[in-house]
């Protein structure tokens, strides 16, 4: 039988990394979602005060399988 996949877009913001804004979206998914298969970073951003960043910003897809 074939594999039925989501796909979902979330942000995130971190005031560490990109990586870590990224991990946090698997992280915070993981609570209510089972199954995730991958997580693509569409789009890369960040905030910016007094000439410094200040958070690092993510746009991510999280695909996961549906179940029965």
């Amino acid at each position: 039988m074939a594999k039925v996949v989501k796909v979902i877009e979330l942000l995130s913001e971190s005031p560490k990394s990109w990586e870590d804004a990224a991990q946090a979206v698997v992280s915070e998914a993981s609570k209510t979602l089972r199954n995730i298969r991958s997580v693509y970073v569409k789009e890369f951003t960040a905030a910016v005060e007094n000439k410094k960043v200040t958070a690092y910003r993510v746009n991510a897809k999280v695909t996961f399988e549906m179940e029965r």
